[in-house]
C-alpha cells in the first residue's frame, strides 16, 4: 500500500479509464504506447493503491510523466493526474524503488549541485552580484545548459537601463521535486533558496517551472518569500509598455510554443502574445494555449533521450502543419530540445531574441 494522501487516493479511484486524456499525452504521442498514458499510470497506481502490486512495479512508469498537465486539462472528471504521480515519485524515493538511472541523476545532484552534473561556467563571473532590489533569477537548466539564453536576458535588461541582481544560487528545488516530490531534500533547497533571495523587492524568475514551485509548493510547505515573485515574460512586458525597450513593429510571423507552466500552472498564456504584438505578427500553432503541447525537459532528456528527441519533433510536425516559421519559446528547456531538431528552414528563438532583433 502506498502511503499518499487522500486527495491522491481519489483522484486515482476518479478515473475512469475514459480514453479522453489519451490522445493528449505527448510522451504517450511519441512512444506509441499504452503505458505512456494518463490512463494506464492511474490503472498502474490503482494495483498499487490496492495492495495488488508493490510500487517498484510501476516506478519507471511513473517517471515516463512529464507533469506537463494536459491530461489534467483534458480530463473530464475534473481530476489532476499529476497530484499521484508527484506523491508517488516520493513513495519510491523512500521506498528505495527508483529506477537506477533516477538514482544516478540524484547522486550527481547532491555531488555537484545539479543533475546534470555540470559546472555553469558559461556565465561570466561579472555578471554575478547583488545590491540591487530587482534579482533576476535565471534558474538551473538556463545556466547549466543554455548559458547563452541567461546571458541575452540580462543584457536585454542592461539595454532597457534596469539594474538588477544576479546571484549564485539559481536552484529553486524544482528539479528535485520533479524527481522526488515533497521529500526532506527538496524542502532544505526551497528553503536555502527562499533564504539567498529574501530582501529583494521583486524576483523575475526566467524559467516558469521554478516560478510555479514558488508561487504554488513554497505556499502550501510554509516557505515565503519577502519579494513580488513575477514571469520573465510579465518584466518584458513593463519594459516594453513602460518605453523602457522600444521594439520597432515589423512584419514577422512569430508563433508562441507555449510552456505548459505559464499556460496551465500559472494560468497566463496571453503575456507572450502581447509581447509577440509589440514586434510582428502571432501566427498561432496547433495545441497552443490552454491546451498547449509541450516540446521537451532536459530533466527526462537524462534518462529518455530518444524520446525526448521525437517529442520535439513532434512538436516541429505541428509548427510545419500550421505553416509556422519562427518558434518563440518560454522556457530554457524547451529551447535546447527545439534547437537540437530545428528542421531546416525553420527557426527557434527565444523571447528576448526576438525582442532584440527588433529593436
Amino acid at each position: 500500500m502506498m502511503n499518499i494522501s487522500e486527495k491522491a487516493k481519489k483522484t486515482i479511484d476518479s478515473c475512469r479509464f475514459c480514453w479522453m486524456c489519451r490522445h493528449v499525452c505527448p510522451i504517450g504521442n511519441a512512444t506509441g504506447q499504452e503505458r505512456n498514458t494518463a490512463r494506464a499510470r492511474a490503472l498502474g497506481s490503482s494495483l498499487v493503491a490496492r495492495g495488488a502490486e508493490e510500487i517498484k512495479v510501476i516506478a519507471a512508469n511513473v517517471y515516463e510523466c512529464a507533469l506537463c498537465g494536459a491530461c489534467t486539462n483534458n480530463c473530464v472528471t475534473g481530476w489532476d493526474p499529476k497530484t499521484f504521480i508527484i506523491e508517488e515519485r516520493r513513495e519510491i524515493i523512500l521506498e528505495n524503488a527508483a529506477p537506477e538511472y533516477i538514482k544516478a541523476l540524484l547522486k550527481k545532484y547532491f555531488e555537484t549541485g545539479n543533475i546534470y552534473g555540470k559546472k555553469a561556467d558559461g556565465i561570466p563571473e561579472t555578471a554575478y552580484g547583488g545590491g540591487e532590489e530587482i534579482l533576476f533569477v535565471a534558474g538551473t537548466d538556463a545556466v547549466v545548459n543554455a548559458p547563452e539564453n541567461a546571458v541575452n536576458a540580462l543584457a536585454l535588461i542592461k539595454k532597457a537601463g534596469e539594474r538588477v541582481s544576479f546571484i549564485k544560487n539559481q536552484d529553486s528545488g524544482a528539479a528535485l521535486y520533479f524527481l522526488t516530490g515533497k521529500t526532506r531534500e527538496t524542502e532544505e533547497a526551497a528553503k536555502r533558496f527562499a533564504e539567498d533571495i529574501k530582501g529583494y523587492k521583486k524576483i523575475v524568475f526566467y524559467d516558469p517551472t521554478d516560478l510555479a514551485l514558488v508561487s504554488h509548493e513554497y505556499k502550501e510547505w510554509g516557505i515565503e518569500i519577502s519579494g513580488n515573485a513575477v514571469s520573465f515574460n510579465e518584466y518584458l512586458l513593463y519594459l516594453t509598455e513602460s518605453g523602457k525597450l522600444k521594439p520597432k513593429k515589423s512584419g514577422k510571423r512569430y508563433s508562441l510554443q507555449d510552456n505548459y507552466a505559464y499556460a496551465r500552472d500559472l494560468d497566463d498564456a496571453e503575456t507572450g502574445r502581447k509581447l509577440i504584438e509589440k514586434v510582428g505578427e502571432n501566427k498561432d500553432m496547433l495545441l497552443c494555449g490552454k491546451e498547449a503541447n509541450f516540446a521537451g525537459s532536459l530533466i527526462m532528456n537524462e534518462y529518455m533521450p530518444e524520446v525526448m528527441k521525437k517529442v520535439a519533433e513532434n512538436r516541429w510536425r505541428d509548427a510545419i502543419n500550421s505553416d509556422c516559421e519562427t518558434l518563440v519559446t518560454e522556457s530554457p528547456s524547451e529551447y535546447v530540445m527545439l534547437k537540437k531538431t530545428e528542421p531546416e528552414g525553420k527557426r527557434v528563438i527565444t523571447v528576448e531574441e526576438m525582442l532584440a532583433e527588433n529593436l
